[in-house]
């Protein structure tokens, strides 16, 4: 069955254009409360958060009349970053958890995330389930079988404590000072509170929401203005999350980006050094082959899925792993949380700076990152590439010249007409020649 809603990461378009709604917002939170709690025993409940758009405040209304016609209780828990909703689902025991945000996206767009009982995505038939329900008449319980809501005013205090949690006892950051950016978002209440009740020196930076301003020129999208505020403050690092705090990236005492590749070295470097161990890393098509070679040069496995959490997280439920994620900066420890958590994979690179004695700097150059590049081109239509001999040669003639020290990736982009051509190798003046190469026939047979 064709998914016609939901994507790789929920429910997610253009606040005012089809089907982001508030009249979808509510036929979509009766179909989820139908479907959701269809086998839920005793009392029904859903956890609804929030990042800080505006356009929240109406989908949350949504969402909640939804629910409750279709008999379900929701606590609302308010701006919440996304791996909050998944720890705190589990830890409420809630039929399910529900995350209205875009993430990295602009202010103007939005959308729905859902989390099942156990804290992990949706699994793809409860999606089509749901899909199916929506297009259906929605049918409200009489009054004696209707949900209730009530607002939770401790939320933040719980993921704060559960983030700080994930450290060894007696942990501290008192020797560190360190720059948050909040991006504006859903982790502009809990992330200063996590660094500055572990000890640590901070000086916090976006972290003024006013509904308009998530992700703007801030945040892990946007890295100069805390790139700047690092060397400046003459800090130890800085940390900036997105707009709903699934994704974290660093900026090292010279100003310099450290990106989600270079993260989940560190951290998977850490584990294989301590009695935790590090049994294997799953990253994605788009991971630098810096990393893949870094990792293997210490001798921890490695393997590529897809792009997008949840096919990560299949990969490490597969191997019996715990870390995995993608160089856009999320990260997943999925020994201590169900889905990509900024602050817990924050907290992990600290515990791996605090342990070693290093500096991120330092840390960061034991792994050697390839020149990656990437263009984007527009397409006329949807086509299959592996049936165009022109693409196919051009790509050959770019993995012959690469040798065994690149690769080249062909990917349609999930939300645009788009193919996004990307060449990685050792040598950069090779790898835009190439790119350029393949970007030209690519254009010249199926563009628009």
């Amino acid at each position: 069955m064709s998914r016609k809603y939901f994507g790789t990461d929920g429910i997610r378009g253009t606040v005012g254009q089809h089907p982001i709604t508030a009249d979808f917002m509510l036929k979509l939170g009766w179909a989820a409360g139908v479907v959701l709690t269809r086998n839920t025993k005793g009392k029904k409940r859903v956890l609804i958060g929030k990042d800080t758009r505006v356009s929240g405040y109406m989908f949350e209304s949504a969402l909640e009349a939804g629910l409750i016609a279709a008999g379900v209780n929701v606590d609302m828990l308010g701006p919440m970053p996304t791996p909050a909703i998944s720890y705190l689902t589990r830890a409420f025991r809630a039929s399910a958890g529900i995350v209205i945000s875009a993430s990295h996206n602009p202010t103007e767009d939005n959308g729905i995330k859902f989390f099942a009982a156990d804290g992990y995505k949706l699994p793809d038939e409860i999606e089509l389930e749901i899909e199916a329900l929506i297009d259906q008449p929605l049918v409200t319980n009489d009054s004696f079988n209707l949900g209730k809501a009530r607002r939770i005013n401790d939320a933040t205090g719980r993921y704060v404590e559960f983030c700080k949690g994930t450290l060894p006892p007696n942990f501290n950051l008192l020797d560190f000072k360190i720059v948050i950016d909040c991006a504006n978002g859903a982790t502009y209440n809990a992330a200063p509170k996590v660094f500055k009740e572990l000890g640590a020196t901070t000086i916090t930076m976006a972290n003024e929401p006013n509904g308009f301003n998530i992700n703007d020129q801030c945040g892990s999208t946007h890295m100069q203005g805390l790139c700047a505020r690092v060397v400046a403050e003459k800090a130890d690092f800085g940390i900036a999350f997105d707009g709903d705090g699934d994704r974290v990236m660093f900026a090292d005492a010279n100003g310099e980006i450290v990106d989600g590749d270079e993260l989940i070295y560190i951290i998977a470097q850490h584990r294989q050094s301590s009695s935790e161990g590090c049994n294997g890393v799953a990253g994605t098509l788009m991971s630098n082959l810096g990393l893949e070679l870094a990792l293997k040069d210490v001798g921890i496995p490695f393997t590529r899925t897809k792009v997008g959490d949840r096919y990560v997280v299949e990969a490490l439920k597969e191997n019996g792993w715990s870390l995995g994620g993608e160089n856009s900066g999320h990260v997943l420890c999925s020994d201590l949380n169900t889905t990509g958590d900024g602050l817990v994979a924050a907290l992990q690179v600290i515990r791996a700076l605090s342990d070693s004695g290093k500096t991120l700097a330092q840390l960061k150059s034991q792994m050697v990152k390839f020149p990656q590049t990437m263009v984007n081109v527009r397409l006329a239509k949807k086509v299959d590439l592996s049936e165009n001999i022109a693409i196919n040669q051009a790509v050959a003639i770019a993995e012959q010249a690469l040798a065994d020290r690149g690769r080249v990736l062909l990917r349609p982009s999930g939300t645009e007409p788009l193919i996004r051509v990307m060449v990685e190798g050792d040598d950069q003046a090779l790898v835009e020649q190439q790119v350029n190469a393949i970007a030209a026939v690519v254009k010249q047979q199926i563009g628009g």
